[in-house]
């Protein structure tokens, strides 16, 4: 059974670094949001919020979900 890798400490700085830059622009990008006084507009800014929070996502599960992979020394020898 393969080991989970721990995450270093830069890691987990580099996730909380990237989770305040994705609060700060969505927070941002949603407040210059022009809800042209009431009527119904199109909401861009939910796909870059979506977007950025699918790879925020894809950026904490390879962070803590990484396992060590055993055949990574036979591979680098094949080359």
């Amino acid at each position: 059974m393969p080991k989970k890798i721990k995450p270093t400490g830069k890691q987990i700085s580099m996730l909380a670094l990237h989770a305040v830059v994705f609060a700060v622009v969505t927070a941002a990008s949603w407040m210059l949001y022009d809800k042209h006084d009431g009527h119904w507009a199109y909401p861009w800014p939910a796909w870059t919020t979506a977007a950025w929070a699918l790879a925020l996502l894809g950026h904490f599960c390879v962070v803590f979900t990484s396992f060590e992979d055993k055949g990574y020394e036979v591979f680098q020898q094949q080359k």
